[in-house]
């Protein structure tokens, strides 16, 4: 059995400004859309239970109509690809 360590970069040095926080929320929104259409695309539809075989989902919903805990989930993510980007040097701006 293989051994594997996940090593993520450290971000924890990076401060994001209110700007790049703000969209923070539109990558998170997104980021369901597209988890939510590939689910769909492969045949899931909502219930209000998760079942593999039924291939129902609780969280196939409009991103506001989820829970504040599914939410943070998709913004810990959008949160941490923008903060990537800033470590790795690049410059994020509103055209």
């Amino acid at each position: 059995m293989k051994t594997y360590k996940p090593a993520p970069v450290d971000l924890s040095d990076i401060r994001l400004p209110d700007t790049l926080v703000e969209l923070t929320e539109v990558i998170a929104k997104n980021t369901h859309e597209v988890w939510s259409q590939h689910r769909m695309d492969e045949g899931w539809t909502y219930g209000p239970v998760r079942d593999e075989k039924a291939m129902k989902h609780p969280c196939l919903v409009p991103y506001a109509e989820l829970s504040e805990n599914e939410k943070d989930y998709d913004r810990a993510t959008a949160m941490n690809a923008i903060k990537l980007l800033v470590k790795l040097g690049y410059k994020i701006e509103k055209g």
